[in-house]
């Protein structure tokens, strides 16, 4: 089996650390896809407010690619649409009423290794949850008239906060090895699973990774494993997306349930909940003792987007952040004397060495010091901690380019 060794990076202590088992389920009365969030996608809707729908009926589609659907991660009714500038699909919103499901045909796992590319394909259009593969580059939602080279899994999530993936895929192993089967037959190429604990599965390579993070981002496991080149493309699947794609074939069924963790130091009751894609933030915080002033993030500290109570758990995320948001600005900021328990820092710059969880503070400052790098005339130095074979020059060229 191959073992992938990543030496940069950085696993960011942070305070407020979840169980890892489920130890709450949490209902919502109202769930949310957020159409814009896609990127590259030109939705149009296929429902208007008041209309009924199922879990797993059609809200809009992609006008650039047709056939890719967004499936309804709930039975109720419509209760808002809401539309931004020119008309643009920013919300879509259902009262959670039932759990009835558009069903459809299911297979054994029999049928799965005897089935063909079109019958799985088409399948998975029909239920409407094709957006659950993205491709890379871009990671944007794939295109079902291509065929990717590989098709990339990881099962180890190295974000701070997050779930623990090992433990989900022991518990649902059948859906997820039907899943694995049934994205095998997607592409021409080789499935690779990757794992910390070396898990098995068919119709698939298996390898494991260690190391800090980013070592569980898929596109380190791409670079390190077999790397892209021009022309190609790879599609990547979400460990618990695998299970979702599994569940349906075995079941017939779209099953919109996820794992998430409601954790981060300010939250009181850090917790792994079951909930339903696009839950309320409300519903996934309503035992939290939130006195303090806190900031409320859908996703990691790393890669999540600030919400607030009215707002929705995003298609992709995994996982609601509470960090403390104070306001108060320190003395003398940066040239401040501190400890390990006041300040962060990735080298023994302070005289408590010892490796504790940070409250991560949030302080209130000017645009100018979110980055503060050390300039030298023109020259500017960056620590740069990506495990990747990257010329340094040429990043901060493309980061330029980017940002303008």
């Amino acid at each position: 089996m191959n073992h992938i060794v990543i030496k940069k990076g950085h696993n960011i202590r942070i305070g407020g650390v979840p169980p890892k088992d489920v130890v709450s389920i949490a209902g919502s009365e109202s769930v949310a896809i957020s159409p814009k969030t896609f990127i590259g996608v030109k939705p149009k809707r296929m429902v208007s407010e008041g209309d009924s729908v199922l879990i797993g009926s059609p809200l809009f589609f992609d006008k650039t690619k047709p056939e890719v659907k967004w499936a309804s991660p709930a039975n109720g009714t419509i209760k808002t649409i809401q539309f931004g500038a020119r008309r643009v699909i920013e919300k879509i919103e259902i009262k959670v009423e039932g759990t009835e499901a558009v069903s459809g045909p299911s297979f054994t796992s029999e049928q799965l290794v005897s089935a063909d590319r079109t019958t799985l394909l088409t399948r998975i259009l029909e239920a409407n949850l094709f957006p659950l593969i993205r491709q890379r580059p871009f990671n944007k939602v794939a295109n079902p008239k291509d065929t990717p080279r590989d098709i990339f899994i990881s099962a180890v999530n190295t974000a701070p906060l997050s779930v623990d993936l090992s433990l989900l895929i022991e518990t649902e192993k059948n859906a997820f090895q039907a899943g694995v089967i049934a994205l095998s037959k997607l592409t021409n190429g080789d499935v690779f699973l990757t794992s910390e604990k070396g898990h098995q599965f068919q119709n698939s390579i298996n390898q494991t990774i260690s190391g800090p993070h980013p070592s569980g981002n898929v596109g380190i496991q791409i670079h390190h494993s077999k790397p892209m080149k021009p022309g190609e493309l790879i599609w990547t699947v979400n460990a618990q997306h695998v299970i979702t794609l599994g569940k349906l074939f075995l079941t017939g069924s779209y099953i919109p349930d996820v794992i998430a963790t409601v954790a981060g130091p300010g939250a009181s009751k850090p917790k792994t909940v079951a909930c339903k894609v696009g839950a309320s933030i409300k519903s996934l915080i309503v035992d939290q003792n939130l006195k303090d002033d806190v900031r409320l993030i859908s996703g990691d500290v790393l890669t999540g987007k600030t919400v607030d109570e009215s707002q929705f758990l995003g298609f992709y995320d995994s996982s609601v952040t509470i960090l403390p948001d104070s306001v108060n600005r320190p003395f003398l900021g940066m040239l401040a004397l501190g400890s390990s328990d006041s300040k962060y820092s990735l080298t023994n710059t302070f005289l408590s060495f010892a490796k504790k969880s940070s409250n991560l503070i949030q302080h209130k400052m000017e645009k100018r010091e979110l980055l503060f790098p050390l300039m030298l005339g023109k020259r500017c130095f960056l620590w740069i901690f990506i495990p990747m074979n990257y010329s340094e020059p040429f990043l901060l060229k493309i980061l330029k380019k980017w940002k303008n």
